[in-house]
């Protein structure tokens, strides 16, 4: 592994455990501190999980910007990979880290707040959902899968749109900012059917630290094995979303 690829993965890393710190956080204070009966979602509800997310997608990328571009999600890795000229050799390595990073990221939340996951679900049986996430109809996968493929779609899009210099790139560094909020709106939007984990990284590390740590019904071990749905869906939104920015936007934008 050369020097210049161990910085990448590091920065990677660092972003990416940003991003999750501040978005687990952010769940479990809704869900475990809320005051109304056990499992409601209160205490700022969903609105405060959007904006968190969106910030803390905002944190990553000043985290790792610099150093790598902040991809922080195997999705923006992918489609950089096929519509950027992003090295396919360093593909597997920055997704390792970022589903590690997610993983690292639901242990330490899941340390920090362990009195009150004991005092709220001793038994670890419904609060898996605080680090991963779960169809709103588990009978109808397709409309999870189709949800996942909507949204990570207009993220891929949307971060084509705001980082290309040929296009209307937003200045003084505000470009993570920007991309914080189409995470934001992306959630208000399209959060319903599935979470909008939009990041395999994010929904899978996290499901894999659950079912380590015990917890029931999540998704992977244990309960409905919806754990593919957050992984294909992203992949393929990522996919297409860039191509249609590529293919409708961008091909006919002046060279600079």
């Amino acid at each position: 592994m050369t020097q210049k690829l161990s910085s990448e993965l590091i920065a990677e890393f660092l972003g990416t455990l940003v991003l999750m710190l501040f978005g687990h956080g952010v769940c479990a204070m809704v869900v475990l501190f809320g005051k109304g009966t056990p499992g409601e979602v209160v205490n700022g509800g969903y609105t405060n999980i959007t904006l968190a997310w969106g910030l803390a997608v905002t944190m990553g990328i000043y985290v790792a910007g610099k150093i790598t571009g902040a991809h922080l999600n195997p999705a923006v890795t992918i489609a950089l990979a096929i519509y950027r000229e992003f090295p396919r050799r360093k593909v597997a390595p920055y997704i390792v880290v970022q589903v590690f990073a997610a993983f690292c990221s639901a242990a330490l939340v899941y340390w920090n707040y362990h009195p009150a996951f004991l005092a709220f679900d001793p038994g670890l049986e419904k609060t898996a959902g605080i680090f991963t996430t779960f169809p709103a109809f588990p009978d109808v996968p397709f409309a999870g899968l189709l949800d996942q493929t909507i949204g990570t779609a207009l993220l891929l899009m949307m971060i084509f749109a705001i980082t290309d210099e040929r296009n209307q790139p937003p200045g003084a560094n505000l470009g993570a900012l920007m991309v914080g909020l189409v995470v934001v709106v992306i959630g208000m939007a399209f959060g319903g059917m599935h979470g909008y984990a939009i990041n395999p990284a994010r929904d899978f590390g996290p499901r894999l630290f659950t079912a380590v740590a015990g917890f029931k019904n999540n998704g992977l071990t244990d309960g409905a094995p919806v754990f593919w749905i957050p992984i294909v869906g992203p992949i393929l939104g990522g996919i297409l979303g860039a191509a249609a920015y590529d293919f409708g936007i961008r091909r006919f934008l002046p060279r600079q």
